[in-house]
């Protein structure tokens, strides 16, 4: 099964860059839906049945407040954890697969924790 990732406005070009590189399918927001809305980001990605990758936390509160069913990988990390950021979701992605697709993931510098919706 190959799994798409819907690319949130807020990622770094770079991390888009290595993804691509890398062979994984991505949807991208800025290219496709440039300026919607943290909702429309959610149905978007819901139609595309793609994963979110996303560095913005209000996620959180639309999985588990609101009750998005949405797989979202969320990254957090200093400009100078970029590199290790990119290589440990590609680890993520490579590793957990399907499992990301109900998920919400959370990538730090210094771990990685995967939460069931």
């Amino acid at each position: 099964m190959n799994l798409k990732f819907l690319i949130d406005e807020n990622v770094d070009f770079q991390i888009v860059s290595f993804l691509k590189k890398k062979g994984i399918f991505i949807i991208s927001v800025v290219k496709d839906k440039p300026g919607i809305q943290d909702e429309e980001v959610l149905e978007f990605a819901r139609n595309e049945d793609a994963i979110i990758v996303t560095e913005d936390k209000d996620f959180g509160e639309w999985v588990f407040s609101h009750g998005y069913k949405i797989g979202v990988i969320l990254l957090r990390y200093k400009f100078s954890e970029r590199d290790a950021i990119m290589h440990s979701l590609l680890k993520v992605i490579e590793k957990y697969r399907v499992n990301l697709k109900d998920s919400f993931t959370v990538i730090t510098s210094k771990k990685i924790r995967l939460r069931k919706i």
